[in-house]
This record gives C-alpha cells, structure tokens and sequence, in this order.
C-alpha cells in the first residue's frame, strides 16, 4: 500500500469519532484545517466510512524496508510514508543508540523530514540506557550520560529533537535534564534496571525542572514488578495516577498481553509501535540500527532472543483496543493522549491534534466495519492508496 498522490478534500461525511463521543453529520475542511462541524446532516457516499482523529506515534524506527536509524533520506521518507499510508499522521522517528558520528549524521537525516513535515520530530532512544537491559540496543554503543554527546545531537537536529530516552540510572542525569528543559524535550525513562527510589527520584527532578516524563515501553526492557521490589515500573505508574509521567505500551498483543495493556491504561497511557523496518512487509532477515533481526510470523527478535522493536501499525493497535474499550477510548489511546504529550512538551501545533473539532488540524482516518483502514485524511489532503 503506497502514498501516490494527494487530493485537497473540501467536505467529509459519515460517523465521526472522538475522545469524548460521536456524531454522524459532515466536517468542512478548509486548507489544513477543519473550518465546520454539523451534526445530522450527514447523507452521501462517505457514510459507510468511520472518522477518527489520525493516530500519533512517539516511538517508531520504521516500516516497508525504511530504517530512521540507518537508512537514508528517501528510506526514511518511505517509512513515514507507509505509515501515514495506514493512519499514522504524525510521528517521531526514532533512533537507536549510536556513537557522536552516527547519531548525528541520522538526525541531519530525519531533521530534513522534519523541515518538509514528513515526521513531527525526532526521538533519540539511547546510547545513555542500562546493557543489561538493551533489548535490541547494540551494548556496544551504549554508553554512560553524556551531556555534550546529547547537545551534539540537539544542535544537528535543529531543534526537532523532541524526546529522548535514558535509564534513571545513567550518569549525568541533572544535566540531561536540563537540557531536555532548556529545549523541550522529553524525557522519556527505560531500558532500566533502577530501583523504584532512584526512578521516583528523576521524575521528581525533571518535573521541578518542567520537563515532561514518559515511560519508554513501560514493562518491556525494564524488570517486572515484584510485590517486595516495585521498580521503574510501579514508580512510573504511580507517577502517571499522580499526572506526573505518560505510560508508553506497544498493545501489539506481542510485545505485551491485553491483560497487561488493560491493567496499565489510563488517561495518562498512550499506543505506540516501536515499529522497525520489517513493518509492513514479508518474515525475513532485517537490521535494526546495527543488530541483526530475524521476523518470524510478525514477531521480530535480535540473536539474544530479545523482542526487537514492533511490526504493527497504530492502525491495527487501534482497532485491537476498540473491541475491548469501544472507539472514543481507542482514539485517546492511538491519538489525543500523545498528542497532549506532544504539547506538554512544548510542541503547539499538537494542541490540534487528536480531535474532531473547528479549528483542528484535518487529518483523518476513515474505516469500514471491520475498522481497517480505507481513507487518510493528512492536513486536508486525501493520500491515494493501492491496495
């Protein structure tokens, strides 16, 4: 399925979903931007055709052969392609720990999309994580917290580097810190074996310092909670009951179970892919940043065994929550939530995302019945798509 060709679309009609409800009657779009809402006024051939927000994805490292660790300009371009493709109208390309040179020769890269409005920024996961929790991290790029390593990057990024995640445990974390604040970034925590104390302690200081906190894939490369020994992961969801921290979950059903994602979820919890390069195509052989990957039925792991990164899109996650949680919760779980992280952060243009609503960016997802994709709205225009 391709992006060929995009269409200016003036009116839509059908069932629209948001957040906080529905309605069927028409929205017109002028530009970018949704200009009229009318309810009951809804007849004509977009009927059949389920509206919701377009998803936003804070963690993705690619999709159809495009790796945004790795890959060059028209790769990455073909990964943020697929996945607007399937819904995903905004995301944050993520990196992989890397040395000075590669990681700021990658976010030259990925700044340029983000110049052109292919991504909404870029997210640095790494090199300041734990080895022993790497998951498809190559150990032998990780290294301690390095702040004039993270202002290398920030500076070739051109300020759209928008989160990056580090281990609470790490060195240097006050002044990774301040950075993240002086440049609004977040400050998402993972691939960590921190205590719960040491976790609980770097969200009280990035919050004093008004930086907001995610939890990078909350359960997976983190230890599990033990009823003596809470970790990261209590002390994040804690600290998310609290507002204080976001909850990343990857709701593929393989990365973790519905029952784990249903447990975790909150208004604070938000779907995010992990995507890698194999999303969207066939079982093979696949790199993620310099590690080999082997997909096999869907699922993608490094030679340790470890999960490496996700094949799913938001799309499927999507449609996987609302059978359980019915389509307004699933929109905040797949758009709104990270949409307000995204604002927190510091990025305004989000305050028009995740919604239908006057003045809201128009990008838009049609489904069927069976909740798969069949129209992408992205800022007005309709992709065209071969199926």
């Amino acid at each position: 399925m391709n992006v060929a060709a995009a269409e200016q679309i003036s009116e839509l009609r059908g069932r629209f979903v948001g957040p906080d409800g529905e309605f069927t009657g028409r929205v017109r779009i002028d530009g970018e931007y949704i200009a009229e809402v009318e309810s009951g006024a809804s007849s004509g051939t977009d009927e059949e055709l389920t509206w919701v927000p377009g998803f936003v994805d804070l963690h993705n490292h690619g999709g159809n052969l495009g790796a945004f660790p790795s890959g060059t300009l028209e790769e990455c371009r073909q990964a943020a392609d697929f996945h607007r493709a399937h819904g995903t109208t905004t995301l944050l390309a993520s990196l992989v720990s890397g040395n000075r040179a590669e990681l700021c020769e990658q976010a030259a890269i990925l700044a340029q999309l983000a110049e052109s409005g292919d991504i909404a920024g870029i997210h640095m996961e790494g090199p300041f994580v734990n080895a022993g929790k790497c998951g498809a991290q190559d150990p032998s790029r990780i290294v301690e917290g390095d702040p004039e390593l993270f202002a290398s990057v920030i500076d070739v990024a051109g300020g759209h580097l928008r989160a990056i995640t580090f281990a609470p445990e790490t060195a240097a974390v006050p002044e990774l810190l301040d950075l993240c604040a002086h440049h609004n970034i977040i400050a998402g925590l993972g691939h960590t074996t921190a205590d719960y104390e040491l976790t609980a302690s770097v969200i009280a200081q990035a919050r004093e310092r008004g930086v907001t906190v995610t939890a990078t894939h909350l359960f997976n490369a983190m230890p599990p909670v033990h009823h003596r020994e809470p970790g990261a992961v209590a002390a994040l969801l804690n600290a998310a009951k609290a507002g204080e921290a976001y909850i990343e979950l990857i709701a593929d059903g393989v990365h973790l179970a519905d029952g784990t994602v249903d447990m975790a979820y909150s208004g604070r919890a938000f779907a995010i892919t992990d995507a890698m390069e194999a999303a969207g195509v066939s079982d093979g052989e696949y790199k993620l940043g310099h590690l080999r990957v082997q997909v096999t039925d869907g699922v993608a792991r490094v030679d340790s065994g470890s999960i490496a990164g996700g094949t799913s899109t938001l799309a499927e996650q999507f449609a996987r929550f609302a059978r359980r949680h019915g389509l307004s919760e699933a929109v905040r779980f797949t758009s709104t939530t990270a949409a307000r992280v995204l604002y927190d952060a510091g990025w305004h243009q989000a305050a028009t995302l995740g919604e239908v609503g006057i003045g809201k960016r128009a990008n838009l997802v049609g489904l069927d019945e069976q909740l798969r994709v069949r129209r992408v709205i992205s800022a007005g225009r309709e992709l065209s798509r071969e199926d």
